[in-house]
């Protein structure tokens, strides 16, 4: 219902700013403007899910090989003292956490590509334990508000079009990204946590919070002791390295059991058009709301009313040239990629804005999407408090993101 009232209040919105701008403004070319978008975005909607048909494809059958070779039973039951911590309700063992753990490592890698299709893999299972078809269950929670926090590791992305907007070190955002992500990860889990009575306070996840937090030290310091100009190179080689090896550890497991492993790939390949087909609509259904609402210019309004507010309270403003990424990044990462470089188109990618819509844009991920596009790839159309909280864990990204780019560039 959440979800509902939203997109609803999208176009409500959007018809008011846009009425008043041609009754008082005299604008004749708003709602020209407004029908021209969600034509657009539609169009959009399509492209983007047929551009995910071979993806899925791919990685479904990837993860088809591991299926029948036994290599996501035995992730499953390595990684079960823990995730069985985070999702109780799932049965120890089960191959879903495998799938989990894949689309989670996707994620840290800033592999979007790659963390979708597995993560629609997930779902699909998810749903399988599910005993309330039309209602997300706890593990669905837990799972997409950790997506929807977006921790990532090596922000490829962002670094490339700072390098395309003639940022004189596009790495420079690399470990202010790495922090805020963290920390937005981190709340989303506790909220989670908070919510469905999950008890954090055990020894495996304390053991993974130590590993976790040994290993950002050690990727700070490694990322540290290179140059600037040589992070970016690093950051890209590692991520695709590990990506490739994932690929090849499955393959060389399915030859090592004897299993076909062409056909394993193809029997799981088969299964992403028709996910890819069945996500079409609840993407058209958000991608022309936040068009419509976009255009109409309540963003600028919404994003001009916050800015006057933390002026009367004396708060440096300086932040606020940031928040139309911050606030796009929960519906829309198209939107959000095309905001955070029209902020640095005319700021200066250099600039303390431009840094800070970087940062604010790798916080977290798209709360909004994932979550039309995960829990309509199965059907779910009562989503609890999976809305609220990623949006918890999206707004303490976005905070930690302004204080952070306060810290580092200010």
């Amino acid at each position: 219902m959440v979800l509902n009232y939203i997109w609803i209040g999208f176009f409500v919105v959007a018809f008011i700013i846009a009425l008043a701008k041609v009754i008082f403004g005299g604008d004749t070319e708003i709602f020209t403007a407004i029908m021209n978008a969600t034509f657009d975005s539609s169009k959009t909607a399509f492209e983007i899910s047929l551009g995910l048909t071979g993806v899925l494809a791919l990685w479904l059958g990837i993860m088809k090989i591991g299926e029948n070779s036994g290599l996501i039973n035995a992730l499953a039951r390595f990684l079960s003292p823990v995730l069985c911590r985070l999702f109780p309700d799932i049965p120890k063992g089960h191959p879903v956490l495998g799938s989990i753990f894949m689309n989670m490592s996707a994620n840290m890698l800033g592999l979007d590509n790659a963390a979708t299709p597995l993560g629609l893999k997930a779902m699909k299972e998810l749903q399988e334990l599910n005993p309330k078809k039309d209602t997300a269950s706890n593990p669905m929670i837990m799972f997409l508000v950790i997506n929807t926090s977006g921790l990532i590791i090596i922000p490829i992305s962002i670094m490339v079009y700072r390098a395309q907007m003639g940022a004189a070190q596009p790495t420079d955002v690399f470990i202010p990204i790495l922090l805020s992500t963290f920390i937005s990860t981190l709340v989303g889990v506790i909220a989670v946590s908070i919510a469905q009575k999950i008890n954090l306070i055990n020894k495996p996840i304390l053991l993974l919070m130590g590993v976790i937090c040994l290993f950002f030290s050690g990727l700070i310091y490694l990322f540290l002791s290179v140059s600037r100009e040589d992070m970016g190179t690093y950051s890209t080689l590692i991520a695709n390295i590990l990506l490739f090896s994932v690929i090849i550890l499955f393959i060389l497991t399915g030859v090592r059991k004897k299993i076909n492993v062409y056909d394993s790939f193809v029997e799981g390949a088969k299964e992403g058009f028709t996910t890819a087909v069945r996500i079409i609509p609840y993407l058209v259904a958000f991608l022309v709301g936040i068009a419509v609402f976009r255009t109409s210019g309540a963003m600028d309004f919404l994003v001009g009313g916050i800015g006057y507010m933390v002026g009367l309270c004396g708060v440096d403003t300086s932040f606020v040239g940031a928040l139309p990424t911050a606030l796009m990044k929960s519906l829309s990462g198209s939107g959000a990629n095309g905001l955070m470089i029209d902020t640095m188109k005319e700021l200066g990618p250099d600039s303390f804005v431009g840094r800070m819509s970087c940062i604010v844009r790798g916080a977290s991920d798209t709360t909004f999407y994932i979550l039309a596009v995960y829990f309509g790839s199965v059907g779910i159309t009562k989503t609890r408090n999976a809305v609220t909280c990623g949006l918890i864990a999206d707004f303490s990204g976005i905070i930690a993101a302004i204080l952070i780019s306060y810290l580092f560039f200010f």
